[in-house]
């Protein structure tokens, strides 16, 4: 497991509170993201969970203001067996996407919609699925009022995503 220590130091930085725009940095650079991703992989090569539950549950959620928290692994496993038999995936608070890699561990041909309103979150949303190959849609804002900052289009290009 990925320590938060580790993670710190493989995106250059030494306060985590810097991890969210780094990490968005190197997820809009095809170059830097692709070198970022060998990185990691060279520290740990099991994609089946989420990578950075643990770091951002405890240096970037706001558990009391905004009630925000993880999905616990159970759970999400449950909820991806649940869905098995489509061809499409959307999730309205993705988080960091937990749920989705549960999901993509069953059916990794199937193309994933979800949304996200955390700024915070979203670097670490585009970098699990990324990494992962992952085709599909990141909205970035209120899935509840349907108003959005910006959009994502993840393409899997033959290791990982291309993200646009």
């Amino acid at each position: 497991m990925l320590t938060t220590e580790k993670i710190n130091q493989l995106l250059g930085i030494t306060e985590s509170y810097q991890a969210p725009q780094v990490m968005l940095d190197y997820m809009l650079d095809d170059k830097k993201r692709e070198e970022l991703f060998r990185r990691f992989l060279r520290e740990e090569k099991d994609l089946s969970y989420e990578w950075f539950h643990n770091y951002f549950e405890e240096e970037h959620a706001d558990r009391k203001k905004k009630k925000q928290d993880f999905t616990p692994d159970a759970v999400s496993k449950l909820c991806a067996m649940l869905i098995d038999d489509s061809d499409d995936y959307f999730e309205a608070a993705a988080g960091t996407g937990g749920m989705l890699i549960q999901a993509w561990n069953i059916d990794k041909e199937r193309y994933f919609i979800v949304e996200e309103l955390s700024d915070r979150s979203i670097p670490f949303l585009l970098f699990n699925m990324a990494i992962r190959g992952i085709n599909g849609t990141v909205r970035h804002g209120d899935s509840l009022k349907q108003k959005f900052k910006t959009g994502y289009e993840l393409i899997n290009n033959g290791n990982f995503s291309s993200i646009k």
